[in-house]
Order: structure tokens, then sequence, then C-alpha cells
């Protein structure tokens, strides 16, 4: 999957972070969410997953943009 097939929910141009380096949330075509954000160390996750954290603004944002 390359980033041109997903809808970026956040980071549209509205703040100080419009570029693609900055904390984003994304939905894919078949509905699922991806985030993108700085790693986490919180705790070890399970093999093949990751940790990411995301300002709360930007998950505000997210769900503001799909109308939950």
């Amino acid at each position: 999957m390359v980033r041109e097939e997903l809808t970026r929910l956040t980071g549209n141009g509205n703040g100080e972070c419009n570029q693609n380096d900055c904390p984003n949330v994304y939905r894919t075509a078949s509905g699922s969410i991806i985030v993108q954000g700085d790693l986490s160390e919180a705790f070890k996750p399970p093999q093949g997953e990751s940790l990411v954290e995301i300002p709360e603004s930007v998950l505000r944002e997210a769900v503001r943009a799909l109308g939950w």
C-alpha cells in the first residue's frame, strides 16, 4: 500500500503541521485506520506491531473528519 491510496483525515494544511512528517490519521479503502506518529516505548507490543504516540488534537481532528 502506498500513501496515495489512503485518505488523509488530518493535517490537511490547517495548523502548524501540513507536511508528511507530522502525526496524522489516514483511512484505507477498506475502512481501516492507519496512524502516523512518534514511536513510543510505553511498553513492548507483540512482534509485528508498533506503538505510536499522537497528540489528542490529531485524534479529535480525525473523529471530526469521519463525522463520528
